[in-house]
């Protein structure tokens, strides 16, 4: 099973994740991506942003605590992550809240070639310019098919959009893979979302092939590690303990015995 080769070689390589991300999850970031096997590195100075971005498996630009001092340095870790044929992975928190972050991550979008941009359904739809009731960083709700948001955003910017919630979905813009599971207390533990476009990217560093069934991999082993961490847990405080050791704990055999499935739709 491909998963099973993706979380070996993960684990066997090490992966070195450039985050330029923001200060509220920052931590639990680093720890979930050690506990899963990767290596974190936290680089958001202009002076050494390219230089990092350079040596790092992938590049993850997250703009939840977003500082218009971080953009150039944004830019330049991307730039490099690209020109070295490295993912590059936008997390656009919270990108309909306010003008300067929808402005940010279309300067962002414009400039960059991004290998896939995660968000929640209220984020993309932001981004593709649909009507979304928004509620600051979180999912909020609409009438859009944000399916068809998806791959409207994956189409315009040429790169894949995983929209993560109840049911996760990822596209290329043409193919459409659904991923159900996880658990509520998921959605209780800040930095949950922005940890999983940092193991999404890690996957992506290690990817054999194809890189849409590689992200649809990365959201099934997130879901199914939170449902496992659920069954240990009493509230979220210490389901966020109890998560990052199911990360790290995780073997492979947990794949081999089909824990992480997901259904794949073709719609034209």
């Amino acid at each position: 099973m491909r998963q099973h080769t993706i979380l070996t070689d993960l684990r066997r390589t090490k992966p070195l994740v450039h985050c330029i991300t923001n200060i509220v999850v920052a931590n639990f970031q680093a720890n979930g991506l050690l506990a899963l096997g990767a290596s974190p590195i936290m680089a958001d100075s202009l002076e050494e942003a390219a230089d990092i971005a350079a040596v790092s498996s992938c590049t993850l630009l997250n703009i939840g605590t977003l500082d218009s001092t971080t953009v150039d340095s944004m830019i330049a870790a991307g730039r490099s992550a690209v020109q070295h044929g490295h993912p590059l992975v936008l997390d656009p928190v919270g990108a309909g809240a306010t003008g300067f972050r929808k402005q940010t991550v279309d300067h962002l979008l414009d400039t960059l070639d991004f290998t896939l941009i995660r968000g929640n359904a209220g984020e993309i739809a932001a981004i593709a310019g649909v009507a979304w009731n928004a509620k600051g960083v979180d999912a909020g709700s609409g009438d859009v098919d944000i399916t068809d948001a998806a791959k409207q955003v994956a189409r315009q910017n040429n790169c894949l959009v995983a929209v993560t919630g109840e049911t996760d979905l990822v596209t290329d813009g043409e193919r459409v893979i659904r991923i159900s599971g996880g658990h509520e207390l998921m959605t209780l533990v800040t930095g949950s979302g922005c940890l999983l476009s940092a193991v999404a990217g890690a996957f992506l560093a290690v990817s054999h092939g194809d890189t849409l069934q590689t992200v649809a991999e990365s959201l099934a082993f997130y879901k199914k590690s939170g449902e496992i961490a659920a069954e240990q847990s009493f509230g979220p405080g210490d389901f966020a303990m109890n998560f990052l050791n199911t990360l790290h704990s995780i073997e492979s055999q947990d794949v081999a015995d089909n824990q992480f499935q997901y259904e794949q739709e073709v719609i034209s």
